[in-house]
């Protein structure tokens, strides 16, 4: 006997073996699962209650408990930072398909605009190193693609990436204290005053 449980219905197959009075140990799977729920979560409940919102009602919107949250994400920003690295690394991919800065920006918008309640709350406190060194990875993306804007008249010419940067940053903090589609006419007006054209995707595109 080898210990490892076997189904006759599917001959020789190895299944987890199930805890004690439970469900079978999904061990790593089961992390990564519970993370990304709890990452869906937050976007929830910060979205629609504010990053005030207790965290035991990400827990039990994720529905896993507090203990796994706190394994996790042992503080309410380390929430947050892992939301907006997703963000980063979807930004990341679309620039790799070699889309125009319009398009990189409107995806970034659209993040500004899902996502005001976590700006604010990093905006509120003091700066962290994870957030800018997130910052850093956006601007070399968007950098990449600025003198090929400049030269379309898609940006204005002379801007640096920190400008570009800077300017991100003047758009998405321009957001808070308004909803819905008015986010998104806020930020295409502030794009349009700083003189850029920036492509902004439906919600669930980006």
């Amino acid at each position: 006997m080898t210990g490892v449980l076997r189904d006759p219905r599917r001959g020789a197959v190895p299944r987890a073996s199930a805890a004690r009075g439970g469900a079978p140990n999904l061990g790593p799977r089961a992390a990564a699962g519970n993370r990304a729920a709890l990452l869906s979560a937050a976007r929830e409940v910060f979205g629609t209650a504010g990053t005030g919102a207790p965290l035991s009602a990400v827990a039990k919107r994720a529905g896993v408990g507090q203990g796994s949250l706190y394994r996790h994400f042992p503080e309410r920003l380390d929430l947050v930072v892992a939301v907006f690295e997703e963000q980063v690394v979807l930004v990341e991919e679309l620039a790799a398909t070699g889309v125009a800065l319009p398009d990189l920006l409107g995806l970034v918008t659209r993040h500004a605009v899902d996502s005001v309640a976590f700006v604010d709350l990093v905006r509120s406190g003091e700066p962290d190193r994870r957030v800018v060194a997130l910052g850093d990875r956006v601007a070399a993306v968007l950098g990449a693609r600025l003198d090929e804007a400049a030269a379309a008249g898609a940006a204005p010419a002379g801007t640096t990436p920190d400008d570009l940067l800077l300017a991100v940053a003047m758009v998405a903090g321009g957001l808070s204290g308004s909803d819905g589609d008015a986010r998104v006419r806020r930020a295409e007006r502030a794009w349009e005053l700083l003189g850029f054209e920036v492509r902004i995707p439906a919600s669930g595109d980006g």
